[in-house]
């Protein structure tokens, strides 16, 4: 069968299968109509062109939308970044504080309060407020010098005696006014040896 074109250059079949079909279904159908099909693919094409034409108009809106959700997103990224890195801050901030508790109170007992603080777990001590556990740290510390009693201070020997700022100074005229005992030794000093 011979095409034929619209309007709009578009081909258009004759639709024999169509009119076949619709005589074979019955006679309480209507008749195949060329102009009537014609028509109605006429104004779907029209529908189709107007829509086409609204797509066109619509893109740059959708582009202008896209772009300002990627700038969305980009700003989301850079707050979650800033989050982050402000967690972060808090979290050393948290625990330099912890050490810092950890040692003050290790000082007491431990030779050198850093190694119980590297031996603990410091993230253990910090409640969701931020609050320290103190008591814990004492039950730890107490724990660790159980389980390394060789990082304890030394005890507390006998007290040194101060020194005798006086001593070596009789050579040079710089002695100090002597005390009776002073006084009284130096006077044993030299009946013994003959009064020199």
């Amino acid at each position: 069968m011979p095409e034929e074109t619209t309007e709009t250059g578009q081909s258009v079949e004759e639709p024999q299968e169509s009119a076949t079909a619709l005589e074979a279904e019955g006679a309480d159908e209507e008749p195949f109509d060329r102009k009537r099909a014609e028509a109605a693919l006429k104004k779907k094409n029209s529908e189709a062109e107007n829509l086409r034409k609204r797509l066109k108009e619509l893109e740059p809106l959708a582009k202008k939308a896209q772009e300002l959700e990627d700038a969305q997103k980009s700003e989301q990224e850079r707050l979650t970044e800033q989050l982050a890195a402000q967690q972060e801050k808090a979290a050393k901030a948290i625990r330099a504080a912890v050490t810092s508790k950890v040692e003050a109170l290790a000082a007491k007992e431990f030779a050198d309060p850093e190694d119980a603080a590297g031996a603990l777990d410091l993230s253990g001590y910090v409640d969701d407020d931020g609050v320290i556990d103190v008591d814990a740290i004492k039950a730890d510390l107490a724990d660790l010098l159980k389980r390394k009693p060789h990082w304890a201070k030394a005890p507390d020997g006998p007290r040194r005696p101060a020194p005798d700022r006086t001593q070596g100074s009789s050579g040079n005229g710089n002695r100090t006014p002597n005390s009776p005992a002073d006084e009284f030794a130096g006077f044993m000093k030299r009946a013994l040896n003959g009064g020199r």
